[in-house]
């Protein structure tokens, strides 16, 4: 299973650390990532990270303000989010086993074998 926790409420400019941890079994093996869905809108990828620590993805307008990172010890991955904005208002959820593509040159994640549920992050203005 993956546990999301972390989410909150933050005003405008602040940041939060979101915390994906799995239980049950090992996803060391496995890319791991994050994707959101905002109310009314489709669901967007977030963030990913190969397995074993290797290279990090980001979606459109995250780069630069998000960070994904893994402990592998700890079975964890974590997304610290900085420089919030009210846009960055959804539901996130961490997932495993991502399908990877590219969109307009850039490596993306489209969905994933593995979802755990999401936690609620609000960002005020």
């Amino acid at each position: 299973q993956l546990q999301a926790s972390g989410g909150g409420l933050v005003q405008a400019g602040g940041s939060l650390r979101l915390s994906c941890t799995a239980s049950g079994r090992t996803y060391s093996g496995y890319s791991m990532g994050w994707f959101r869905q905002a109310p009314g809108a489709e669901r967007e990828f977030v963030a990913a990270i190969r397995r074993r620590g290797g290279a990090t993805y980001y979606g459109d307008s995250m780069e630069g303000r998000f960070t994904i990172s893994r402990d592998s010890a700890k079975n964890t991955v974590y997304l610290q989010m900085n420089s919030l904005k009210p846009e960055d208002t959804a539901v996130y959820s961490c997932a495993a086993d991502l399908d990877f593509t590219t969109r307009g040159g850039a490596v993306v994640a489209g969905g994933a074998n593995y979802w755990g549920p999401g936690t609620q992050v609000t960002v005020s203005s």
